[in-house]
């Protein structure tokens, strides 16, 4: 069942108080309009709506390739080197962690032959919160602003404190080539890693299980954990790199002769006692284990990731005008219209509301024609922001656009 447009007359503004009221910039008149809720799930819309997706740059509208696939991301920045399947698609992602699909299908991701996340709708962008199906249900509701407007941004920094979800991603910086993630850098998981996770796996103690705590993830000592023993087996040197070899071990180094006092006695064939230990100390610093990601760290990963989605689908919308100014004197119902920049404009949801309904009313909006309306109703000077919340049909992610509306004489 389709939502109606929801319409009022002119009726006496009312304040409205969110929980957060007491904010100075909450601390306005707030008229909101809400319409009856959508009653079809958005998994089934998604599935009915999805429209040819992302294809080549990361700012671009969705397109085709040549074969009519579609392209997905993992992540705004990507994840470079994760295997991946559809129904009809098999391949890596690339450098940019873009990977092929037909829409309707579902995308399965490993990492070599470890798997990481199976029965994943493929679609343009897709983050590690889609990897767990308990939190990709979740995304689907969203949460309520101080202004009394639905917002996606909520639900996501609610959820990505799930602790398999941290694990997870933990995991996949950890797997990155350099130990630092750059700012404007995605996860890079190149061959020769992939290669020496292959060849660990079958050598763990335990499948790696990411729904442990955080603590039990982290282990180390004498019962390291799986993604600890994984990653000890893993150098992330190229191939002959010194650090690449075995330490030299405790008795190796009682056995080695000590290293003379005067330089000029020193024989360059001979390992001293002082190389091999600072040889093995170098070696064993270079081993990477979980306790280097904390949970912190992949917050904000997450977050850096899913603002930069939410701001790229954001830019793709806009409202007919910034700022319209109406004298004081004209009553008549006004109207202003979400566009989209490049392709046709298909919503699931919308609402609005007014800052100032003692100046600026509304009087209508509708999800169908992607319209808001509203007249002046305040003395010459007034002003209101008209904010517009909506909701593209192929995405949970809600956009924001606002209006100002001046009263001129």
């Amino acid at each position: 069942m389709r939502l109606q447009q929801f319409t009022i007359g002119r009726p006496q503004p009312f304040r409205w108080s969110g929980p957060n009221s007491g904010n100075a910039r909450r601390n306005m008149a707030v008229a909101h309009l809400t319409p009856p809720l959508l009653t079809l799930p958005r998994a089934f819309l998604i599935t009915l709506f999805i429209s040819p997706l992302l294809s080549g740059c990361f700012s671009g509208d969705s397109g085709g390739t040549s074969s009519d696939t579609s392209t997905g991301r993992i992540n705004a920045l990507g994840i470079s080197g994760m295997s991946y399947q559809t129904a009809s698609q098999t391949g890596r992602t690339d450098a940019n962690g873009q990977f092929l699909y037909y829409p309707g299908e579902t995308l399965s991701l490993q990492v070599g032959n470890l798997l990481i996340a199976e029965g994943v709708p493929a679609q343009e962008w897709v983050t590690p919160l889609e990897f767990i199906p308990e939190i990709r249900t979740q995304l689907e509701v969203p949460s309520v602003d101080d202004e009394g407007l639905s917002t996606h941004t909520i639900t996501e920094q609610q959820l990505i404190t799930r602790i398999p979800l941290t694990n997870l991603t933990r995991f996949l910086i950890a797997l990155n080539w350099t130990d630092n993630l750059r700012e404007n850098e995605g996860i890079e998981i190149r061959d020769r890693v992939i290669q020496q996770l292959n060849a660990a796996l079958p050598n763990l103690t335990s499948p790696i299980d990411f729904t442990v705590s955080e603590a039990e993830f982290n282990a180390t000592g004498n019962q390291p954990s799986p993604a600890n023993q994984l990653l000890a087996a893993i150098c992330f040197y190229p191939e002959g790199d010194e650090l690449c070899e075995q330490p030299p071990t405790e008795e190796e180094i009682n056995n080695a002769p000590e290293r003379p006092e005067d330089e000029d006695d020193w024989a360059p064939d001979v390992d001293y006692k002082q190389d091999l230990s600072a040889r093995r100390q170098r070696i064993l610093e270079a081993v990477r284990s979980m306790d280097e990601v904390d949970a912190e760290d992949a917050r904000l990963y997450l977050t850096r990731e899913l603002n930069a989605i939410s701001t790229t689908i954001g830019n793709r919308f806009y409202l007919d005008n910034h700022i319209a100014r109406h004298p004081d004197s004209d009553t008549s119902i006004k109207q202003v219209k979400i566009r989209r920049i490049r392709g046709g404009l298909d919503l699931a949801n919308l609402e609005a509301i007014t800052t100032r309904p003692q100046d600026v009313v509304l009087h209508s909006f509708s999800w169908q024609t992607a319209t808001v309306e509203y007249y002046v109703s305040g003395p010459t000077d007034g002003e209101s922001e008209i904010v517009t919340s909506f909701l593209p049909e192929d995405t949970y992610r809600w956009v924001r656009k606002s209006l100002r509306v001046v009263i001129t004489d």
